[in-house]
Formats: structure tokens, sequence, C-alpha cells
């Protein structure tokens, strides 16, 4: 596998930054390494002048917007953080007010479809958080403090038929048949 090929892919599906060691222990690369073709990247983003560049900020890296976009990429942002949610949006937040905590792979065997976008999309929003369950070795996602503000709720058991749904028997099964292929 193509080491500078993983690390790009990485720093683009990434909401946030990413550590040089964290690159290291995903990619089975070396620190140096790591660090040699993060500045690489750097160099040609910087080089090309286009849309995209390479931020390091104190050791972490994430590919963002060029300065020169930011203004009109912020209004983009806002209109899309203001404009109604789509279906596929609805019903991905929908599965993990509900089902949550749950993975990406949980809730894309739940869906059938990759959510990958959708989960990014949720997050800009503030609707939805990804949180790393350290003891279990998996990273979930669950809807957050301002989805219950939104929705003028205290708790996430005060949805319609919370208790019922959240435990429904083809939900089970599905989740189950997933677990016996991996």
């Amino acid at each position: 596998m193509n080491l500078k090929s993983q690390i790009e892919s990485l720093l683009f599906l990434s909401p946030k930054p990413v550590a040089v060691k964290k690159l290291a222990e995903v990619t089975g690369g070396k620190k140096e390494e790591i660090q040699n073709i993060l500045d690489e990247l750097k160099k040609e983003y910087d080089e090309r002048g286009g849309g995209v560049s390479v931020i390091d900020h104190q050791g972490s890296y994430q590919m963002s917007t060029s300065a020169e976009n930011s203004e009109m990429v912020r209004n983009f942002l806002k209109d899309e953080q203001l404009g109604e949610l789509t279906k596929p949006g609805l019903e991905t937040l929908t599965i993990i007010a509900y089902r949550g905590p749950l993975t990406k792979a949980e809730l894309e065997q739940i869906r059938g479809v990759n959510c990958g976008l959708i989960l990014r999309n949720l997050m800009i929003r503030g609707l939805v958080e990804r949180r790393e369950e350290k003891d279990k070795l998996r990273t979930v996602y669950e809807v957050t403090h301002e989805f219950l503000r939104y929705l003028g709720l205290t708790s996430i058991k005060e949805l319609p038929d919370y208790e019922k749904l959240s435990t429904h028997e083809s939900i089970e099964r599905v989740l189950e048949e997933a677990g016996k292929r991996v």
C-alpha cells in the first residue's frame, strides 16, 4: 500500500486534527516517515494553490479549505447548518437517537449504505458526536446535548415510543447477524 495515499485519505476523512502518533498507529508507518510525508503533502497542497490545504497545529494535521475561500465556505456551511436535513440525514439521526451509542458499522448495517458523509454533516451541525470507547477499543456515535435542546427534551428517553423502538426485535436481529459475519 502507498503510505502517502493512506495518510491523505485519513486526513480527508477525519473531522478533527490527527496526530502523527495516531497516523503511525493506523498505517503501521514510522513516525519519522509519517512526518516527512505530512511535510511533503503540506508543501504540495500549498504550491498547488487550490481550495484545500493541509494544516499543522501543534503536531496534529487536518485538511481544511484554503484561507482565501474561508468567507464563502463559512456562508455555505451556515446555510447547510440552518437548512433542512435530507431524508438520509433524518434517518441516520433517528437511528442514532433511538439506538445510540453505536458504531459506524452498526449504523451502516441497519441503513444498508455507507453513512460517512451523513455522519460528518450531522457532526458539523452539532447534532451527533463521536466518542472513543477505550475499554471496547471502538468509536461510537451518539446524539448531542444540542440535539436534545433543539427538540426541547431533557432526556433521550422522552422521544416518542423510545422504550419500544430502542429495543425493537428486527433491529436486534440485524445487529446480531452483522456480529456473526465479522
